[in-house]
């Protein structure tokens, strides 16, 4: 039969590096997460589940600013929720036609494809 399309897009890592708790509490607001603290991404990897079609590109290495100004909301702490645990069936099921799964000993990874990515326009005279 026919594979049926998921309604919902990817969240993709920004750029490479180390995922912060700072960053996981501005990316949990777009979808939920299937990384947490300290997991290392790059640049295209899928990080999670876009709450609306299509992929959002959303950079979970960011650092909070450290200045010595005082904040009126700095007593407040938004919580990280857990990730969403994938399993290699449900990884299978989840990628679309223009993503890859790359398995390794310790983690399943999905990302987009760069072949598939869209080409830059040529230069404009």
């Amino acid at each position: 039969g026919d594979l049926q399309a998921r309604e919902k897009g990817s969240l993709l890592a920004f750029q490479e590096g180390e995922v912060t708790s700072f960053g996981c509490e501005g990316a949990q607001d777009r979808g939920r997460l299937f990384v947490k603290s300290q997991d290392e991404v790059y640049k295209g990897m899928i990080i999670g589940i876009h709450q609306r079609p299509g992929d959002l590109d959303v950079n979970v290495c960011k650092t909070k600013q450290l200045t010595n100004m005082r904040s009126a909301n700095k007593g407040i702490t938004v919580g990280v929720t857990a990730p969403v645990d994938m399993s290699l069936d449900a990884c299978v099921e989840y990628i679309a036609v223009d993503e890859l799964l790359e398995v390794t000993p310790t983690a399943f990874r999905m990302a987009k494809n760069p072949d598939m990515w869209p080409k830059k326009g040529g230069k404009k005279k």
